[in-house]
């Protein structure tokens, strides 16, 4: 399994020849992005946020690409054909199994314009070797999910999980390693520092990708 970390929280998964692309968002976009993001497979979306979601490129793209996401997603993008999905759903692509898990949005109401997102969900995915889990931007909740592989925010500020609370998730799902993402909205900038420690004091085994990275997990 071969994973790329994009901006915010955005990573393509390759994976038994299949390229999953995941939550595409606006956010230090660049154009040579455009031929990579349009020689995917499917692309999973999480929430609605432009983040998460750059409705104006994934207009652009092969049509396809089968694109997942939730209702309210489906009903902000209207100019998207999306496969709607919800929580528990499977989505299954040749030999690897996508499952639709549970996430909680934070609220920040200092935030212009904010308001709680009710339709946010993770994946994980499963291609019989590894299970690769990325959270979206959720605050803690108590589950039993397993994965080998967590990608998950860490700055906190009300919005997802702290590097605190995220060591400790990674801990309760049993990940082997640990990739944050989430780290490049200016407004919440990442403390790199504090992030080392609590993963280190926790003994969270983890790599910080900077944007166009990769890492190759057997």
């Amino acid at each position: 399994m071969k994973i790329t970390k994009f901006p915010q929280s955005c990573l393509l998964i390759e994976t038994r020849g299949k390229k999953i692309l995941i939550d595409p968002g606006n956010l230090k976009y660049k154009e040579e992005y455009f031929d990579i993001w349009n020689n995917v497979d499917i692309i999973l979306i999480t929430h609605k946020h432009p983040d998460h979601c750059n409705t104006e490129i994934l207009e652009k793209l092969n049509k396809n690409i089968i694109i997942y996401s939730t209702k309210e997603v489906a009903e902000a993008n209207k100019s998207l054909k999306i496969s709607i999905i919800k929580e528990n759903d499977i989505i299954e692509l040749d030999n690897i199994k996508i499952e639709v898990v549970h996430a909680i949005h934070g609220y920040q109401p200092l935030l212009k314009g904010a308001k709680e997102v009710h339709e946010n969900v993770g994946y994980i995915i499963d291609d019989e070797s590894n299970r690769l889990y990325t959270t979206s931007d959720t605050i803690c909740f108590k589950n039993d999910y397993k994965a080998d592989i967590l990608c998950i925010p860490v700055t906190g500020h009300g919005l997802t999980m702290s590097a605190f609370e995220a060591a400790l998730y990674a801990k309760e799902v049993g990940a082997v390693l640990t990739i944050p993402i989430h780290m490049d909205n200016p407004a919440f900038p990442p403390d790199f520092n504090f992030i080392k420690e609590m993963f280190e004091k926790n003994e969270v085994e983890y790599e910080i990708l900077d944007n166009d990275e990769s890492i190759e997990v057997e």
